[in-house]
């Protein structure tokens, strides 16, 4: 991809891209080798789920993309790092522990979790709300468009084992 939104702008290389670096107001800025600024960029994963360290966008207030990154592990430490810490600050999707309880097995239904982030209540829609990813997760998505990730569901306890086969 292109540094500037100028078709025949040379190709971005993560080697190339500068530094990363927050400015005073707290904005995400992006330095290219030239000495060029772009403040208040945003870093946005191409495939979050199934390849969340290749293929980042950083995007300008304007909603352009300033650079194309093919590897976050192509860069080095320090930029990984603050692109690691931007993304995750971005990104919510909470890890399902355990199911507590679901209110019915007929949708909609509430159900009661334990997550990574404490206990919570969502709203399942319908059966269409579970997803299946590769490696054999589940994305759950509720009611208000929040998505909930479960690692692993043939790890769980027993009894969220059970209640959740009601809706597979």
């Amino acid at each position: 991809m292109a540094l500037d939104p100028a078709p025949d702008a040379p190709l971005a290389r993560p080697d190339a891209a500068g530094r990363f670096h927050r400015d005073d107001q707290g904005r995400l800025v992006l330095r290219y080798p030239d000495g060029q600024h772009h403040a208040g960029v945003l870093p946005v994963r191409a495939f979050p789920l199934a390849a969340p360290d290749e293929g980042i966008s950083i995007v300008g207030p304007d909603g352009h993309e300033r650079l194309w990154i093919d590897r976050l592990s192509e860069l080095d430490p320090a930029d990984r790092e603050v692109l690691e810490r931007e993304l995750a600050d971005r990104e919510l999707m909470p890890r399902i522990l355990r199911l507590v309880s679901v209110s019915t097995f007929s949708t909609p239904s509430v159900w009661t979790l334990e997550t990574d982030r404490g206990r919570t209540t969502l709203v399942l829609k319908g059966e269409e709300d579970i997803r299946r990813l590769p490696g054999g997760d589940l994305l759950i998505a509720d009611s208000h468009g929040l998505h909930f990730r479960m690692t692993a569901p043939a790890g769980l306890d027993r009894e969220s084992r059970r209640l959740l086969e009601r809706f597979l």
